[in-house]
C-alpha cells in the first residue's frame, strides 16, 4: 500500500520517531523539561516574592495582613491571566503548531520577569508601582497560560507506545524544578547579602537572572521539530474545520472532559499553592520561623518532588493516569490535618520534614501523572486548546485564590489552622470524585490502547 493510500493511523505512525533515536528523543524531552523550568521559575519568583517582599515594598499599609493579602491578589491575577493565555495559545497550537507557540510563550514570559526586576517600588513611584507590577504579572500569566500544555504534549506526542506516562511526567518535573530554583536563589541572596540589602535590591537579582535563562532554553526548542502527531493532524485537516474551543464544545463527551478536569485539578491546584506559596507566610508570619530555614525546607521538598515524578510516570504506564492521580488525590485529602499539627509541633525541623512529605512525596504522586491523564482527554486537533482549558480556567478558583483563601480563614480563626484544613480536604475530595468519573476507555494516551474516535475527526484525523 503506498502513501496516499495509507489510512490516517497508518500515515500517523510513519511519522512517529524512531525509538530506537535515543538522542533525538532526549533533546525532545529537554527542550521540553528546561521550558517548563523556565517558566515556573519566572512565575514562582512572583508568588515567592509576593508572600516575602511585595506587601512591604509595592503595598506598604499599617497592616501586615492587609499589606500581604494584597500583594496575593496580584498574584491571583496572573491565574486569571492564564485561561486568556491557554485559549489564544492553544488555538495558535492546535492550528500552526507546538513548537513556534512554545517559542513565543517563553520569550514573553522571561521579558516580563525581568522587567518585574527593574521596576520601582511605591515609595520611589507611588501607584505606579503596584500598577506596573499588575500590568507585568498580566503578562506572566498570558505566557504560562499557554505555556504548559504545550510543553506536556511536546513529551506526550513524541513519546514512544507504552512509555507514554513517563515521557509526560518529564515536562511535570519542570515545576518542581523552578520553585526549587526560585526559593533557592531567593534563600542565598537573603542569606549572603542580609535582609536589609535583599530587601533593598538583591531580591531583583533573581527576576534577572530570568532573562539567561530563558536563552537557554530557546536555544534547544528551536532546534527540534514539530511534534508527529500535530504534523499528522496539519496534513489531513479539513479547511472548513471549526475553531478548536468550538469543536470541543460541541462535542458531548469533550465538553464532559472539560467539567470533570477542571474539577479534577481543583484539589492538585489548592494543595500546590499550600504547600509551596502559603507555606512561606504561614511559617514566617504565624510560626514566627526564621526566613532562610523556610526557604531552604521549601527547595529541599521541590528537589525530593523533581526526583520522584518519573516514579509517577512509569507507574502511569503500569497502571493508568486515573488511578495513579486519583490514589494521590485521596492521600492529599487526608494529609492536610496531620500537615498542620506537625506544622506547629516541633518548629523548623518539623516544618522542613512535613513539607518534604505533602509537597516532596504526596505531591509528586498525583503531578506525575496529571499531564499524561490531561492529555488523553481530547483528540490531537483540539487538545492543545483543551488541555489549556482544563488546567488554565481550573487555575482561577484551584490555585490563584487558594493563598487568599488560606490567609483569611486563616484571620477567621484567629490563628488557628482548621478552617483552612476542612477547606483543602474538600478540594481533594472533590477532585477523587470528578477523577475517578472519567471514562477510563477514553485515556488513550495513558493506556496506550487504540482510542475512541472523535464524532468531529472520525473521518478525517486519527487520534495519538
Amino acid at each position: 500500500m503506498n502513501a496516499a493510500s495509507a489510512s490516517p493511523r497508518a500515515q500517523a505512525r510513519a511519522h512517529e520517531p524512531d525509538p530506537t533515536d535515543a538522542r533525538g528523543l532526549k533533546t525532545v524531552v529537554l527542550a521540553s523539561l528546561l521550558g517548563t523550568t523556565v517558566e515556573w521559575y519566572d512565575f514562582f519568583l512572583y508568588s515567592t516574592a509576593a508572600g516575602l517582599v511585595f506587601g512591604k515594598l509595592f503595598f506598604p499599609t499599617a497592616d501586615g495582613t492587609v499589606g500581604t493579602m494584597l500583594s496575593f491578589a496580584t498574584f491571583a491575577v496572573g491565574f486569571v491571566a492564564r485561561p486568556v493565555g491557554g485559549l489564544l495559545f492553544g488555538h495558535v497550537g492546535d492550528r500552526i503548531g507546538r513548537k513556534h507557540t512554545l517559542a513565543f510563550t517563553m520569550g514573553l514570559m522571561g521579558v516580563s520577569t525581568a522587567l518585574i526586576g527593574l521596576l520601582p517600588t511605591y515609595e520611589q513611584a507611588g501607584l505606579l508601582a503596584p500598577a506596573s507590577l499588575l500590568v507585568l504579572r498580566v503578562a506572566q500569566g498570558v505566557a504560562l497560560g499557554g505555556e504548559w500544555a504545550g510543553a506536556v504534549l511536546l513529551a506526550v506526542e513524541y513519546g514512544p507506545t507504552g512509555r507514554k506516562g513517563r515521557f509526560g511526567s518529564y515536562p511535570q518535573i519542570g515545576l518542581a524544578l523552578g520553585l526549587a530554583l526560585g526559593t533557592g536563589v531567593f534563600a542565598l541572596l537573603n542569606d549572603v547579602l542580609g535582609e536589609a540589602a535583599f530587601l533593598d535590591y538583591g531580591w531583583r537579582i533573581a527576576f534577572l537572572v530570568s532573562l539567561v535563562l530563558v536563552a537557554v532554553g530557546l536555544t534547544v526548542r528551536l532546534r527540534i521539530e514539530e511534534t508527529p502527531a500535530f504534523r499528522a493532524v496539519r496534513r489531513l485537516r479539513e479547511p472548513s474545520r471549526p475553531a478548536p474551543l468550538v469543536e470541543l464544545l460541541r462535542e458531548p463527551a469533550a465538553r464532559r472532559h472539560l467539567l470533570l478536569g477542571l474539577l479534577a485539578r481543583w484539589g492538585e491546584g489548592a494543595a500546590f499553592n499550600t504547600w509551596g506559596v502559603f507555606a512561606l507566610t504561614y511559617a514566617t508570619g504565624t510560626l514566627n520561623l526564621d526566613r532562610t530555614p523556610v526557604l531552604l525546607a521549601v527547595t529541599a521538598a521541590a528537589l525530593v518532588m523533581a526526583a520522584l515524578i518519573p516514579v509517577t510516570g512509569t507507574a502511569v504506564d503500569r497502571r493508568g493516569a486515573r488511578g495513579v492521580y486519583r490514589a494521590g488525590m485521596a492521600a492529599f485529602a487526608l494529609s492536610v490535618f496531620p500537615a498542620f499539627w506537625l506544622f506547629g509541633t516541633g518548629g523548623t525541623p518539623a516544618f522542613a520534614a512535613t513539607l518534604i512529605v505533602t509537597l516532596g512525596i504526596v505531591h509528586a504522586w498525583f503531578y506525575g501523572a496529571q499531564g499524561t491523564l490531561f492529555a488523553a482527554l481530547f483528540a490531537t486537533p483540539v487538545r492543545y486548546t483543551g488541555m489549556s482549558f482544563v488546567y488554565q480556567v481550573s487555575g482561577v478558583f484551584a490555585s490563584g485564590i487558594t493563598p487568599l483563601i488560606m490567609t483569611a480563614l486563616l484571620a477567621a480563626g484567629a490563628g488557628s489552622p482548621w478552617w483552612a484544613c476542612g477547606y483543602l480536604a474538600l478540594t481533594g475530595l472533590v477532585s477523587v470524585w470528578a477523577t475517578g468519573r472519567l471514562r477510563e476507555e477514553d485515556l488513550h494516551v495513558a493506556t496506550g490502547q487504540p482510542p475512541m474516535a472523535s464524532r468531529a475527526s472520525t473521518a478525517a484525523v486519527a487520534r495519538e
